[in-house]
């Protein structure tokens, strides 16, 4: 079985900075594909940032130049650095992965969810 568990989330000031982190772990043959999404209440689950197994990455508009998002293969882990945060920022974060198991099997994998809050 395969488990995803998100961290890093919690209270920060606007204009202030955290980094979440998503760790993927159990029997895999190759991740193909690691992302973050977001919901806010009242909104659709959104993508914020993906990287794929070139390293190819992609980001939605409104968190360009502010987030970075970066992957460390050995750990089989990937991470959000999250700056200049703002109240719109506000929000529950899941992790999504796409992952080869060791019995040929695609599947996607989703984390729990950290919260995030930016609030003066």
């Amino acid at each position: 079985q395969v488990q995803v568990v998100e961290s890093g989330g919690g209270l920060v000031q606007p204009g202030g900075s955290l980094r979440l982190s998503c760790a993927a772990s159990g029997s895999m043959f190759r991740i193909n594909y690691m992302g973050w999404y977001r919901s806010a209440p009242g909104n659709q689950r959104e993508l914020v940032a993906a990287i794929g197994s070139g390293n190819s990455t992609n980001y939605a508009d409104s968190v360009k130049g502010r987030f970075t998002i970066s992957r460390d293969n050995a750990k089989n882990t990937v991470y959000l650095q999250m700056n200049s945060l703002k109240p719109e920022d506000t929000a529950v974060y899941y992790c999504n992965t796409n992952i080869v198991l060791r019995t040929g099997i695609v599947n996607n994998y989703w984390g729990q969810g950290t919260q995030v809050t930016v609030s003066s």
